[in-house]
């Protein structure tokens, strides 16, 4: 029997978005605490199997936890990001997504600090290094162009964060000056919510939309994403969040807080929105291929 998905498998010109920080695995850690990695992993699969995100950003992942996070979407899922140090290794910011659907054209992956082409390089009063991965994609069902950008942003140096989504702005803004008619999508864990000067700059100057607010339909409560593992809480703030382009249009949305036994799959939740973009004369949100 198949985990009910809230979003779960859809179609063109549809594409189902989520943004996840799956939580590192961590040594040495009490045998009952629900941050253990073999007891979190199971039920990390089951939400990924039922959803099946056309295009997914993850956050905190290590080398094995991308294979794992692979494995359970799917022979059919591609990926791209390294770790954020110089050699490569460490935490990533990895964008899965379907290649039935998707067909990557190009990827980068760097620094947010002043010198972002040197790989493993911080600056900004950050002592833990971050990263952005840029992935460029074509539909194959629609021909459409879409510019996907994932991150994770400092959770201490409020100035990072500022300096950080300044520069991703200006790479999303290149991008819009080099490809017009792109569709662009932005997914992270951005240690901001949407009361703060970071989100404020992400989303007063045009380049981006906040999907929580820009959707027609909610399909949760604004559960807030940094649960801690503790039980969902209603009114809680949205730290992780899917942006958008103007071309874009925000279908649906919601803030997935599954829960099996009581458990969680991570400290975050994943936040997961339907969007349309291209062509969208193939297909309404009522049709089969579009789950509700």
């Amino acid at each position: 029997m198949t985990d009910a998905s809230l979003i779960g498998p859809v179609t063109a010109p549809y594409l189902h978005v989520m943004t996840y920080n799956i939580r590192r695995r961590v040594p040495r850690i009490q045998p009952g605490s629900p941050d253990r990695w073999a007891t979190r992993k199971p039920l990390l699969r089951r939400i990924l199997r039922a959803e099946q995100p056309t295009l997914l950003g993850v956050q905190e992942a290590l080398a094995d936890q991308v294979e794992f996070v692979a494995d359970s979407l799917g022979e059919h899922y591609g990926w791209v990001g390294r770790g954020r140090n110089a050699a490569g290794a460490d935490e990533r910011c990895a964008v899965f997504y379907d290649s039935r659907r998707l067909h990557l054209t190009g990827w980068r992956q760097q620094a947010l600090s002043s010198t972002p082409e040197t790989p493993g390089s911080r600056s900004w009063g950050n002592l833990v290094r971050r990263i952005v991965v840029s992935a460029e994609f074509t539909d194959a069902a629609t021909g459409a162009r879409l510019l996907a950008f994932n991150t994770h942003l400092d959770f201490l140096s409020w100035r990072s964060r500022l300096e950080s989504v300044t520069y991703i702005l200006d790479l999303v803004w290149s991008a819009r000056a080099s490809e017009p008619g792109a569709a662009i999508v932005v997914t992270g864990d951005f240690n901001a919510d949407e009361g703060s000067a970071v989100y404020r700059r992400l989303t007063t100057d045009g380049a981006l939309l906040d999907s929580w607010e820009e959707a027609g339909d909610r399909l949760t409560p604004q559960w807030g994403t940094f649960s801690n593992y503790r039980r969902r809480r209603t009114g809680g703030k949205r730290i992780d969040h899917i942006l958008v382009g103007d071309r874009v249009d925000v279908i649906r949305v919601g803030i997935n807080a599954a829960r099996f036994d009581g458990r969680a799959a991570s400290d975050h939740e994943p936040v997961q929105a339907l969007l349309r973009y291209g062509d969208h004369s193939t297909a309404t949100p009522d049709q089969p291929g579009v789950s509700r």
